[in-house]
């Protein structure tokens, strides 16, 4: 079976350095983009099986990123989590779920909470087909 496919997003180049070469090492296919606009393409180039976005980014952020996902046909179906130190899931609900954000993690990240996290989120999408 192939490997899942992981698209990260995330301005903080050495924390997507870091998150990415933990997720490569768990065994998985990843992808890591630094801003909103390239992750756009991105994801409809690879087409991951999930995308983790940070939320607080220059010129595009992620709830914008994550809102124009959902709109295209080929990408509308990508879960995506918002990983964050700054917006809560309390504070901006209403928000990640318009704009089709599946979770968020709050900064900074235990590698074993995002695992379980990623694991839910893709067993939750094979279930519903």
């Amino acid at each position: 079976m192939a490997p899942k496919k992981i698209l990260i997003v995330d301005d903080d180049k050495e924390y997507l350095e870091e998150l990415s070469e933990m997720l490569t090492l768990a065994g998985y296919d990843v992808t890591a983009i630094s801003d909103g606009a390239s992750a756009v393409k991105a994801a409809q180039v690879t087409m991951p099986d999930i995308i983790l976005m940070d939320l607080r980014m220059p010129i595009m952020s992620g709830f914008e990123v994550a809102d124009r996902l959902k709109v295209l046909t080929q990408t509308c179906k990508i879960p995506v989590i918002a990983i964050t130190g700054y917006y809560t899931m309390k504070e901006h609900v209403w928000l990640m779920k318009f704009c089709g954000i599946k979770r968020c993690i709050k900064k900074p990240v235990n590698p074993i909470d995002i695992k379980a996290e990623i694991e839910s989120v893709l067993k939750e999408q094979e279930a519903s087909g």
